[in-house]
């Protein structure tokens, strides 16, 4: 089994071209457990790190430096996600950055998608100039789309994003449940002075139309400590009014992310609530990250990560299934974020939290 590459420093060399050859990628392997008896069914993929937003609580002063031109090919991504598929992953979320930003994300979109095992493609975006991609991502089979919406205030989104594109975004979003069968989330990051508006807007958005309102916990990172502080919100404050107001939770699917979602017999969608700073979050953990230069995140906010881009450049799918098992004894069993540590994470644009 090959040990664990750390991405500053450790090389190793990776197996003879005839391994390679002898590999059937059709052959099912082992699926992924770790240390503590949880599986891994769930593939969050990074394809760029650059933003093209301003979101205050993250790149409140835009993308910084210059965009990498590093980032994983359509091979290397072709690779990655048979290799996870070998070890039972069943759903790849493509995150950024801003993953719309790539010009070949339709490209990637089919390829995760036509990769054997694979049953869900799920993508995280700003929603920009969403109207003129969602017939391409349709087509490429794009199963589910999360939309970051802060507010519904346009005035608000804007002074939140740099952007006042919120108007044509609500009415792309329109167009996407009436033209396709892409399942739609959205999300909001909880925040002190906009939380009680959000709510009562995201009711009421919720009521005839088929998606989900999700508010997730403001994390903090290093990059946005003052911010926190100053806006940091309790997700009991969300729950304890949709539980006084007849709203019900529902069981997590195995493949679905960490969200509690709750329904109301009056509405069609439903409101979730994301909550890593509650008790016990962490123990149904099911997610590994990769990044856009192919380092793979054991945890969000772990304190390392591990370069597994060797075996993406060499098509090495048995070499880097190995790499993922020998993970598993190391993967942690919970962040520490009530310790203020985010580990490495500046800001979450890197990874696509």
């Amino acid at each position: 089994m090959y040990s664990p590459l750390v991405s500053d420093g450790y090389e190793s060399t990776a197996p003879p071209t005839s391994q390679v050859a002898l590999f059937n990628p059709t052959t099912p392997t082992q699926p992924l457990t770790d240390g503590f008896s949880r599986r891994l069914t769930y593939l969050r993929l990074s394809i760029t790190d650059f933003c093209n937003f301003r979101c205050e609580y993250c790149l409140p002063n835009g993308y910084q430096g210059k965009r990498p031109d590093d980032e994983l090919s359509v091979p290397e991504i072709a690779t990655l996600i048979r290799g996870f598929a070998q070890v039972g992953t069943k759903k790849v979320r493509i995150t950024g950055g801003e993953p719309s930003i790539r010009r070949d994300v339709v490209e990637i979109i089919d390829t995760i998608k036509q990769t054997p095992g694979i049953e869900t493609v799920a993508m995280t975006s700003n929603g920009y100039k969403l109207g003129k991609h969602l017939a391409s991502w349709q087509a490429a089979g794009l199963n589910q789309l999360n939309i970051s919406i802060d507010s519904f205030d346009a005035d608000i989104f804007h002074k939140m994003t740099g952007f006042n594109t919120l108007p044509q975004l609500l009415a792309d979003m329109d167009t996407l449940l009436d033209t396709t069968d892409i399942k739609l989330k959205i999300n909001s990051v909880l925040m002190a002075e906009t939380a009680f508006e959000n709510l009562i807007s995201a009711i009421d958005y919720v009521k005839d139309r088929p998606v989900t309102y999700r508010f997730i916990e403001f994390m903090q990172t290093s990059d946005n400590s003052d911010l926190f502080f100053a806006q940091h919100a309790q997700s009991d404050i969300i729950v304890d009014y949709l539980l006084a107001h007849g709203w019900q939770p529902h069981v997590r699917g195995s493949t679905d992310g960490p969200a509690i979602e709750y329904s109301h017999p009056d509405h069609m969608g439903r409101i979730g609530m994301i909550a890593p700073y509650a008790a016990h979050f962490c123990d149904s953990c099911n997610r590994l990250r990769v990044s856009s230069q192919g380092k793979v995140h054991l945890c969000l906010f772990d304190q390392g990560n591990y370069d597994i881009r060797q075996y993406l450049q060499h098509d090495d799918v048995p070499g880097l299934v190995d790499t993922l098992h020998s993970f598993m004894p190391i993967k942690p069993e919970h962040h520490h974020l009530h310790e203020s540590n985010s580990g490495i994470m500046h800001n979450l644009s890197i990874i696509g939290g």
